[in-house]
């Protein structure tokens, strides 16, 4: 389902036959489908082709775009005009496969694997075609990703391995700028950045909190020793993700053996939950490309009931049915209703 972002709402589809997906663009509130890439058509008389990232840039102008078409799992990155659908001849290799624009849609980062296919150099790289290194990760142990936050004010660099994490922070209006350490690396702890305007807030297993917690801290301070508790440890309540809006903070968690979206106001403090009658479920939390929204998309799911996407509107608790899946050949939800 198309997701809105300014002045349009971007989604992807499959059609009968295809392979590959399609990428396109309608009006905020709806209209024709504009398509911005076509799968099928960039994979044709290809033995291989797998897009990577997609990512349309903050003036909505331009398309920055991932390929493999040789099964090496190295992608190719293109930038495509959306109106005239030319990529033009400029392209970088050797990629992760997606990029991250900054704010002035001026150029984007991206990750260059090494010889070994590690994410090991951020790169910046400007529409004229000039390019530098950010950071290059020495230890050959920990991974590198790069993303942006939802009202493009930052730069997320994550560095990681299977238990230990590491962010840096680079302002989106200012690329060169040096990357600034959030909390250096500590073998075990974990933790992940949400940008709240004028705090990070900070998912976290930190001060043995082993089912997670949530932090913040003053973006012009994000060192830990600044960082304080906004949802403190529970045991036995795993916080799975969480994610920051202007007035809203959403985070999915697991209690008792079942998933929930808890909504908090941030000026208040007071917290709701989704609910959901059924003794078993899926939830998922697609959340929104917009910061300053108080809506967000979730799916759901369980034995009894298809994959369905709803929109929630934080304030007013109302959810909106967006798609349906359609019941599996052979599929008898009363197979699965619990009896007396």
């Amino acid at each position: 389902m198309p997701m809105k972002d300014g002045p349009y709402a971007y989604g992807s589809m499959f059609v009968t036959g295809g392979e590959q997906p399609k990428i396109f663009r309608t009006p905020r509130d709806g209209g024709d489908k504009a398509i911005v890439l076509d799968g099928d058509t960039e994979a044709e008389d290809k033995a291989y082709f797998r897009i990577g990232g997609a990512d349309h840039s903050p003036d909505h102008k331009r398309l920055l775009w991932g390929y493999d078409d040789k099964g090496s799992e190295f992608y190719t990155l293109k930038v495509r005009d959306i109106d005239s659908g030319d990529d033009g001849s400029d392209t970088v290799e050797d990629t992760g496969g997606g990029g991250v624009w900054d704010a002035d849609s001026a150029g984007f980062f991206f990750v260059r694997l090494d010889d070994n296919h590690r994410p090991s150099k951020l790169f910046y790289r400007s529409l004229e075609g000039a390019e530098k290194l950010i950071y290059e990760e020495a230890d050959s142990g920990m991974f590198m990703g790069v993303g942006g936050s939802r009202n493009n004010a930052w730069i997320f660099l994550s560095i990681h391995d299977h238990e230990t994490s590491e962010f840096r922070v680079i302002p989106a209006a200012d690329p060169l700028a040096e990357p600034r350490i959030v909390a250096a690396r500590e073998t075990g702890h974990e933790y992940d950045v949400e940008d709240g305007g004028d705090v990070f807030f900070f998912l976290t297993n930190t001060d043995g909190a082993q089912d997670f917690k949530i932090m913040s801290a003053p973006t012009d301070r994000p060192e830990r020793e600044n960082w304080q508790d906004v949802v403190p440890h529970e045991p036995g309540r795993l916080i799975l993700s969480a994610m920051a809006f202007a007035r809203h903070l959403v985070r999915l968690e697991r209690k008792d053996g079942l998933p929930r979206i808890v909504i908090r106001e941030r000026a208040t403090g007071e917290e709701h939950m989704i609910a959901f009658d059924e003794e078993a479920y899926s939830l998922g939390l697609s959340g929104s490309y917009e910061y300053d929204t108080d809506t967000i998309r979730f799916s759901y799911s369980s034995m009894t009931t298809p994959s369905q996407v709803f929109d929630y509107d934080m304030v007013t608790r109302k959810r909106i049915l967006l798609k349906t899946q359609e019941v599996p050949s052979g599929h008898d939800p009363e197979d699965y209703v619990t009896r007396g």
